[in-house]
């Protein structure tokens, strides 16, 4: 038996995780924001027969699909808001469910303890499909013993206690909050916070103060920017004590922090002035003044930003893991913290590199299966149960693993030049204006890339420079706007020329797309992770006006909107070249 779990991160959706857990049923949590037509090869793949739902928005999709989805009887709501006329037989509220169940357990009172005691650790856990960048997306299939070794293991090298407090705000669907927000929580008895709704999660994370914390890069690049942005409107003092103090921090916080460098008196009698009067309250604003261990993953982090955290007094660590390998490969141990690395295997996870580069592993949390999909299954493990994660990697000086981009993606430009397209979109999205980059350069004769900016950063910015734009496409079509990320690539160039292997690879040309990607759209997953085939086909004409030399080029483009309505959005998009940095101008730039 599988159910379906859809919603943002409620108590009752965690308890139906439980429930059918308990009853030896399998749950597949999906992604909220997903629209129907996304969820109806699940359906159909898992054979999912029941679903929880969190209100009206995810009924009316169940709705919709269910003729496709012939498995599909029992649909239950939590919020009944808007569903007091739905009188089809197939649905029910949460609180009906509940009252039947409890006249079945008066009825039947050893039922539960009985269905229980028939579970065993091989048996399957969950199910969590994977993002599907390339095609449809693949069943994970994980057992009790996968997600409980796992859990227990890494609780016990961070010293996971029931003291801990956790905020569950990331999709219920990533593996990487079931492990932290369910699987741990369960093992290590401390307390889950769920959000109030989506929309008040950076308030709600300063109210709860969790010790226990993680995020993709994108949201503590989102919080920074929203401190940089009230800085940036702050008093002449506040910002000069602000500068002075960061300054402090930049130079002794992290070695503070890992406790191994020697660090003066004056230093750190600077130090704890500036804690008092602006690192403190800046952990507060963040929502991070209890935090004892935070990690980000997913994506890379970038080191400035990775920089800042630690040097306030953050104890962020940079984790490695997959859907595969129930989250935990490595992990950065306490005063071994490197901005450029994802740390050591994590327990008794094994790690190697293969010939061709790409990182290999073998761990007591590795999936079972794809499910229903043999084939899939032999591609991803070998005979011997190696793993094959996609990632291409080596190992530094200290054993830390480095992870250099997707395998498939690692090619060459015409000349020979190595091209890792990943690696260059991570640096340019290090940059706080710069949201979404996707760069192109396989088989030809130069890099360029498409750009989408941050709104909310460039709009501050462009305000306080008295710049008018009347939305997205216009801000983003400034020339302003152009010299701004110009200046950023130059600056990635720059970095890039410094390496002898990735030098011919720089940035030649670039344009600010029209609309920012969307996974409504197909062009990014709803993990966020850029759909880069699929762009290069949706926009093969910006693709060949960035390689024609051309300086401008016309686009039109059908764009969903959230109620499901299609619109066209068009523009006439600027192309901008930019400089190529010499290898002595990197030196000196460093």
């Amino acid at each position: 038996m599988t159910i379906a779990l859809i919603g943002d991160n409620r108590p009752r959706l965690y308890w139906g995780v439980t429930a059918a857990q308990c009853l030896g049923g399998i749950p597949v949590p999906l992604y909220q924001d997903a629209v129907a037509e996304e969820w109806v090869f699940v359906f159909q793949n898992a054979e999912i027969a029941f679903a929880i739902a969190e209100d009206q928005e995810q009924v009316d999709k169940l709705l919709d699909i269910m003729p496709r989805c012939p498995q599909l009887k029992h649909i239950y709501y939590d919020d009944p808001r808007g569903l007091r006329r739905y009188d089809q037989p197939e649905i029910l509220g949460y609180d009906k469910l509940v009252e039947l169940g409890r006249e079945f357990d008066r009825a039947n009172p050893d039922f539960f303890l009985a269905e229980v005691e028939k579970g065993r650790p091989e048996d399957m856990a969950a199910l969590f499909y994977t993002s599907g960048t390339t095609g449809n997306p693949k069943g994970v299939v994980h057992s009790n013993k996968n997600l409980i070794t796992t859990g227990r293991m890494a609780a016990e090298i961070e010293g996971i206690t029931a003291d801990e407090n956790v905020l569950a705000f990331l999709p219920m669907a990533w593996i990487g909050q079931n492990m932290f927000s369910y699987t741990q929580a369960m093992i290590c008895g401390f307390c889950v916070n769920c959000p109030e709704s989506s929309d008040t999660v950076m308030t709600d994370l300063r109210e709860i103060g969790p010790s226990y914390f993680l995020a993709p890069p994108s949201v503590f690049e989102r919080l920074l920017t929203q401190v940089t942005i009230r800085m940036e409107d702050a008093s002449w003092l506040k910002r000069q004590m602000y500068k002075y103090f960061m300054g402090v921090a930049h130079r002794v916080g992290g070695k503070i922090l890992d406790g191994k460098e020697p660090v003066g008196v004056g230093e750190r009698l600077l130090y704890k002035i500036g804690d008092l009067c602006v690192y403190g309250p800046l952990r507060n604003v963040l929502g991070m003044t209890r935090i004892r261990i935070t990690y980000t993953g997913g994506e890379a982090i970038g080191p400035d930003l990775f920089r800042f955290y630690r040097s306030i007094g953050v104890n962020l660590k940079q984790l490695y893991g997959a859907t595969e390998t129930s989250v935990f490969v490595c992990v950065q141990p306490d005063g071994q913290v490197k901005s450029d690395t994802v740390g050591k295997a994590v327990g008794s996870v094994e790690i190697k590199i293969a010939e061709s580069g790409e990182i290999l592993i073998k761990s007591p949390g590795l999936f079972n299966e794809y499910y229903k999909n043999p084939q899939a299954t032999a591609e991803a493990k070998d005979p011997e149960g190696w793993f094959r994660t996609g990632d291409a990697g080596f190992f530094d000086a200290d054993d830390h693993l480095k992870i250099l981009d997707r395998a498939k993606d690692v090619g060459k430009l015409n000349d020979g030049t190595l091209f890792a397209p990943k690696y260059i979109e991570n640096k340019l999205k290090f940059f706080p204006y710069i949201r979404e980059a996707v760069a192109f350069g396989q088989g030809r004769d130069m890099c360029c890339v498409f750009v989408n900016i941050d709104f909310e950063c460039i709009a501050n910015w462009a305000e306080r420079r008295n710049i008018a734009y009347s939305g997205y496409t216009d801000l983003g079509s400034r020339p302003e706007t152009y010299e701004l990320i110009r200046e950023c690539i130059e600056q990635v160039n720059r970095d890039l020329a410094a390496d002898a292997k990735l030098a011919g690879s720089q940035i030649h040309r670039f344009l600010i797309l029209h609309k920012e990607l969307d996974p409504d759209d197909g062009e990014i997953t709803r993990t966020r992770k850029v759909r880069r085939g699929y762009i290069g086909e949706k926009y093969g004409t910006l693709v060949d006006a960035l390689y024609s030399g051309k300086s401008e080029s016309f686009i039109e483009t059908q764009v969903r909107f959230e109620d499901g309505r299609t619109g066209m959005v068009s523009a006439n998009l600027r192309i901008m070249d930019v400089k190529i940095a010499s290898p002595d101008a990197a030196k000196q730039a460093a």
